[in-house]
């Protein structure tokens, strides 16, 4: 049974580098009901002090018992590990994202946990803190591993025959340890793995957005022939002659910055009624929209870094975490578009990584809106490599905000540089019919992104029929 809040005693320490990050922490703890052992430092910058001094005291504390887990920070989190690894007894972990934090204590059962003050701001550290604090290891396979690590603190098991030597020569062990839970698990993520958002090459593309090929009508067959899985569509422009099928593979969007709450309600029930796939709204909006669908298959979508695109990285990432708490499911960014025109490459991977790591932790869909018709053709193949770099689900055209919508030739150089690795490519703006759709996807766009969405799918139907 785990310990309550206000029985488990954290011991804290910093450098300078990590001072400031120290006492926010210590005070967001103390809050929270943790009983906390400030370790120090406690002089505040600009003295510098030697961070192994602080993470040794750390260290011991967890190590003698005196406290149940340590946090230390430094200015990248990495010497503080290597000192407090160094004490028996201690496993510690330096954890930058939610995804290490969870790893290493469900895995590794990490008792002293190292951060960054150089990579990370309180925000995100916030959420490390969180998740290492309250998850817990417990799966059998993983505590052995644990105890084989906690071998080596003896001085004798490095002789020849040393449990875990013995351990490494098993072949035996494996699946049998695997639970039914387990293989299920895996076979999920197996079949995330070999269906990627934008794919062309999976035989199942036309279930994407749960729609049965054998049931689609012959307009929407016409779109999924070209490659194209979802279609965006403005609110305003009706639900009534959207066949079913195609409606789930619809999201309706309105990002004008006068929608009021009933806007959004409305919103909301036209997707509810309609069972469109998504509704795209402001992150103001998420909670209100998550609480509207509640029940319904409708996921929520928001855009983070709208319209401009030049947040700072940490307010991007805290504004997509914050969305995926209250509810979104779906998140498009803008780059930081200043910053690629000056050729400043590390800040916009950066800015456009610190949002796929959120959506990585939330298990989101992810699209880099890189506002083409700001950019030259070097600029746009510089950010489409990023954000395949970055590992994105999707790079979209454009916000809809800017000085101009998709063209054929971005979609087609946009999927030249992404396409090849399973990364969609999200056309928007500025298509206005049928024939404007077709060039997109035939160019290689996977998603639409239209206010003219009746009049295309009305358009399509006319083709199909004519043809």
């Amino acid at each position: 049974m785990s310990i309550s809040k206000n029985k488990r005693i954290i011991a804290i320490g910093a450098d300078h580098g990590g001072f400031v990050l120290k006492n926010e922490l210590k005070t967001y703890l103390t809050e929270q009901g943790y009983s906390i052992t400030d370790c120090g430092t406690n002089v505040p910058p600009p003295v510098a002090v030697d961070y192994p001094k602080f993470a040794y005291a750390v260290a011991r504390n967890v190590a003698d018992g005196k406290a149940e887990l340590g946090i230390m920070i430094d200015g990248a989190g990495i010497g503080s590990a290597m000192t407090a690894n160094k004490v028996s007894g201690v496993r510690a972990a330096l954890c930058y994202d939610i995804s290490t934090a969870r790893n290493a204590r469900e895995h590794n059962n990490a008792n002293v946990l190292t951060l960054g003050a150089g990579l990370i701001a309180l925000g995100l550290a916030k959420q490390i803190v969180d998740t290492f604090i309250s998850t817990e290891c417990t799966v059998d396979r993983h505590l052995q591993r644990v105890a084989m690590i906690d071998k080596l603190d003896d001085k004798q098991s490095l002789n020849g025959n040393t449990n875990i030597q013995n351990y490494a020569g098993k072949k035996e062990d494996s699946l049998i340890e695997l639970t039914s839970e387990d293989i299920s698990r895996i076979a999920d993520r197996i079949s995330q793995m070999t269906v990627l958002p934008g794919s062309r090459t999976s035989t199942v593309e036309s279930c994407i957005c749960g729609v049965s090929i054998e049931k689609e009508p012959d307009t929407f067959r016409k779109f999924i022939d070209f490659g194209v899985d979802r279609l965006g569509i403005e609110e305003g422009t009706g639900g009534e002659c959207i066949p079913e099928d195609i409606a789930r593979c619809i999201d309706h969007t309105i990002l004008k910055p006068d929608a009021t709450e009933d806007d959004i309600i409305k919103l909301c029930a036209e997707a509810r009624e309609f069972q469109f796939a998504t509704v795209c709204v402001s992150p103001s909006y998420v909670l209100l929209s998550a609480r509207e669908l509640a029940g319904s298959p409708v996921k929520v979508c928001t855009v983070v870094g709208f319209p401009s695109g030049a947040h700072m990285p940490e307010v991007k990432a805290m504004e997509t975490r914050r969305a995926i708490r209250e509810g979104a499911e779906e998140i498009d960014m803008v780059i930081n578009i200043g910053a690629l025109k000056s050729g400043n490459d590390d800040l916009v991977f950066r800015d456009i990584r610190t949002v796929i790591e959120a959506c990585e932790d939330g298990s989101v869909i992810s699209k880099v809106i890189i506002e083409a018709a700001l950019l030259t053709e070097d600029e746009k193949v510089r950010a489409c490599a990023l954000a395949k770099k970055a590992r994105a689900n999707y790079v979209k055209t454009s916000t809809g905000f800017g000085p101009g919508g998709a063209t054929a030739e971005d979609v087609a150089l946009m999927s030249k540089i992404v396409g090849r690795v399973g990364i969609g490519v999200k056309a928007a703006g500025g298509i206005k019919s049928f024939d404007d759709a077709q060039k997109m996807i035939e160019a290689g766009a996977t998603r639409l992104g239209a206010s003219a969405g009746i009049k295309i799918l009305q358009q399509a139907k006319s083709v199909t029929i004519s043809n």
